[in-house]
């Protein structure tokens, strides 16, 4: 199979369409969100029969990354990469009607993908019971991204991954703080009562992965915002009559951060790429793809968990006291970075998981 990394036209022409809009517009935050949904990129993965563009993971994780690479803090991960990603192909028609037109105008999806002290579980305690044309929802979530705007919330339990309705009686949420200060919650669904085809024989393994490509590609446009902003700091910040970038000290930290930038650029496209041939491909390649997949994912997951949090403290030093202006944009990189850092577990628990898997082979 050969390996093209490169961005097709569909992958470029999202980029540069994301590129245009934060060029016209100064928001970065929830404001920004409307002008996203005007522009039509919230169709992009969705089908053409429902009003969408027809593509896929690709197009969706260009747009992710270019959103990152200047830091923006909207709903586009937890909608598209969580939410979106995982019910395409996968749900009923009667289903899809009702969710994919609302997305195309802005409602917000999310997915809670972690139970109490277990991040990413791969087995829910959260249960679904089926009574009739209904099933039961009960269990306890953690971490869950935009859950009080999310008009669907995409469940994992131990009966398959229930889509849930944001407003369903039943539903408890307790905000927890974050870094970047978007809204994230835990929350509690006791006996909440969904349609029975709102419960989907899906297992957590593929919302993992779209999840896992999806969170790697917002880690690559932050780290590769946040080293320009840098560079660009240290070619007009000048000390003793010098610009900073002209001390060794300097310039050799700086390329520090170019090499774990370009190796995280390379992990995050690598795992893209092979999830988007898994998904492609017939149930015959699929099994013989889906390992390679895994082991790409578990690593570019322990790379962000690792080096991500670092080579912004490396940013945030060579920024000197400037860094903890909340003026100035380094911030967003950073304290979005640490959020994301702590979705996955963080380092000590992806390298178990990146060390179990290779134990196995």
């Amino acid at each position: 199979m050969e390996l093209d990394f490169n961005r097709d036209e569909s992958q470029d022409a999202v980029a540069e369409v994301v590129v245009s809009l934060l060029e016209r517009n100064t928001e970065r935050d929830i404001e920004l969100w409307p002008t996203l949904v005007d522009s039509g990129l919230l169709a992009v993965p969705l089908p053409e029969r429902f009003g969408g563009d027809d593509m896929g993971l690709l197009e969706v994780s260009a747009m992710l990354t270019e959103l990152a690479t200047d830091a923006v803090q909207v709903p586009a991960l937890a909608t598209l990469g969580l939410g979106v990603l995982p019910l395409v192909g996968n749900i009923p028609d009667t289903l899809a009607e009702k969710i994919f037109p609302a997305v195309i105008k802005g409602s917000v999806l999310t997915a809670a993908l972690h139970e109490p002290g277990a991040p990413f579980t791969t087995q829910p305690k959260t249960t679904a019971v089926a009574e009739g044309a209904s099933v039961r929802i009960s269990g306890r979530k953690t971490a869950v991204p935009y859950a009080d705007q999310a008009q669907w919330i995409l469940v994992p339990t131990d009966a398959g991954l229930a889509v849930v309705d944001g407003d369903a009686t039943g539903i408890g949420r307790v905000e927890s703080p974050t870094s970047a200060g978007f809204p994230e919650f835990s929350v509690q669904f006791d006996d909440v009562i969904i349609p029975a085809e709102q419960l989907l024989p899906i297992g957590v393994a593929g919302l993992h992965r779209l999840a896992l490509a999806s969170i790697g590609s917002v880690a690559d446009g932050l780290l590769k915002g946040v080293l320009t902003l840098t560079a660009e700091h240290l070619r007009t910040r000048q000390q003793f009559g010098r610009p900073l970038a002209e001390f060794q000290a300097v310039a050799q930290e700086i390329a520090d951060v170019y090499v774990v930038s370009r190796t995280l650029h390379v992990a995050a496209v690598s795992a893209n790429w092979a999830l988007a041939t898994h998904l492609g491909s017939g149930p015959s390649e699929a099994e013989a793809i889906e390992h390679r997949v895994d082991d790409d994912l578990e690593v570019l997951a322990y790379a962000v968990a690792s080096d991500l949090p670092a080579a912004m403290q490396k940013c945030h030093h060579l920024h000197g006291g400037i860094g903890v202006d909340v003026t100035h944009p380094l911030h967003r990189y950073y304290s979005q970075a640490k959020d994301i850092a702590r979705w996955l577990g963080g380092e000590s628990f992806r390298l178990d998981r990146l060390g179990a898997r290779c134990s196995s082979i």
